[in-house]
């Protein structure tokens, strides 16, 4: 369809173009090619779904998974407090919201049930809701989150969503309706999949990609976003509590993501491992990497933080380290990359040169062992575990506080949604639409 637009554009241009071709006929040709056009697009529209706008936040950290809002315009003076407009009950879970268009969309836990809802994002009443038997319990110290970690990813009109135990579920994301699912040994060939999953799917090229398994029988596998058909599988040691992101070399794309013990690139187009850089934080792997051209930035509780250059040498690759920050070690937050530098959170605040890792600054202020960082560009936003919403300045020099305002009495894990003057925010067991005013 795509090809066949774009021929008939050019045959569109060449008539407009060239005087010697604007006869009588030629002009009632151009207008039927335009019309044409304009039928095969609006075709083209319908039949993918809903389309991605400038304010959409379909996936786990934005829509390039570096955590940067686009179209947010700061206030010249924060409010004492955020205004709630609504609140609604979403099953108990740490899923973060995504949101396309108007709508909003979320999952979590009800009874026995995992739950995907589709939100009016004006507000928050349910447009619709599909759920199906969670078919796995969390036992032990993690069951205080008994809910799916795993945000959903929306794309091509789709919804894919990764429950706790590793069911894998592709809806459609208008009606609601399952397209396909993978919740069988077989469905994941011959992965033990069942277990506290958290790493959050990614949809690329038409591939739907998840980590799932356990200890050494684990694998990175690549469904067909459209018939769940399996691409390809990568097998691997245990996924971490890490979610993958894309890199690009050479116009070739990377898959890069940290499992139990290690930080990896693989091809996107059939899983060849590209290169491997061993890493076990003391507490899991539970950042994603950060990627800056043809570095990436990696952290971890007890670790530190560090940056190796990924190169290609012929058909293979090699992976170089560059500094290491052994102080700067975060255990849940992914940092935030900007103007050469990088802003992260483990239990306060910090700042470091993108450079040489050097620490530029540290905040002495506790807010909880985990915070959500974003980029909203004239400033930082961010949501900590103990229910502050907090925005503070993008310095290298210090750490310069703009608002400090009480959004939740209860934990929140969950990134927000920023979108404008609204912020969508997840708690254990609702998601709520606060304005800015």
């Amino acid at each position: 369809m795509h090809g066949e637009t774009r021929s008939w554009s050019l045959k569109l241009i060449n008539l407009i173009s060239n005087p010697r071709c604007r006869t009588k006929t030629n002009m009632k040709n151009i207008h039927n090619l335009k019309a044409a056009m304009a039928t095969m697009a609006a075709c083209v529209v319908c039949c993918g779904g809903p389309s991605l706008s400038a304010g959409d936040w379909p996936q786990w950290r934005g829509p390039s998974r570096d955590g940067k809002v686009s179209g947010f315009t700061a206030p010249e003076k924060w409010p004492t407090n955020l205004v709630q407009k609504w609140s609604t009950p979403v099953g108990k879970g740490d899923s973060s919201p995504v949101l396309v268009g108007e709508k909003l969309y979320t999952f979590g836990r009800k009874d026995t049930d995992e739950l995907v809802q589709c939100l009016d994002s004006s507000t928050g009443k349910t447009l619709w809701e599909a759920k199906y038997p969670g078919d796995y319990v969390v036992t032990g110290p993690p069951a205080r989150h008994p809910g799916p970690r795993s945000t959903p990813v929306v794309a091509e009109g789709k919804i894919c969503t990764l429950g706790v135990g590793g069911i894998l579920s592709c809806f459609d994301a208008t009606k609601g309706t399952l397209l396909w699912r993978k919740q069988t040994t077989n469905d994941y060939l011959g992965i033990p999949y069942k277990s506290d999953s958290s790493m959050s799917p990614i949809v690329e090229d038409g591939l739907c990609l998840v980590h799932v398994g356990k200890n050494t029988n684990a694998a990175v596998i690549a469904f067909d976003l459209g018939r769940g058909e399996v691409k390809w599988k990568w097998d691997s040691d245990g996924p971490g509590n890490s979610s993958p992101v894309i890199m690009t070399m050479g116009g070739k794309k990377q898959v890069v993501t940290l499992t139990s013990k290690n930080l990896v690139g693989l091809s996107l187009a059939d899983g060849k491992s590209l290169w491997q850089v061993p890493f076990e934080a003391t507490q899991g792997n539970n950042t994603t990497p950060v990627i800056d051209g043809s570095t990436v930035i990696y952290t971890g509780q007890g670790k530190g933080l560090f940056a190796v250059k990924i190169e290609a040498q012929g058909e293979n690759y090699t992976a170089t380290p560059l500094w290491a920050n052994m102080k700067l070690g975060a255990r849940f937050t992914t940092p935030i990359l900007k103007d050469g530098a990088v802003f992260g959170y483990n239990n306060s605040f910090f700042c470091a040169s993108a450079k040489t890792g050097e620490t530029l600054w540290t905040d002495g202020t506790k807010s909880g062992q985990n915070a959500a960082l974003l980029d909203a560009g004239s400033q930082l936003l961010a949501i900590t575990q103990n229910g502050d919403f907090v925005a503070f300045k993008p310095s290298q020099t210090e750490y310069a506080e703009l608002a400090r305002i009480k959004v939740a009495s209860t934990e929140l894990w969950a990134h927000p949604v920023v979108a404008g003057n609204r912020i969508f925010i997840r708690d254990g067991e609702t998601v709520s639409l606060w304005n800015i005013e």
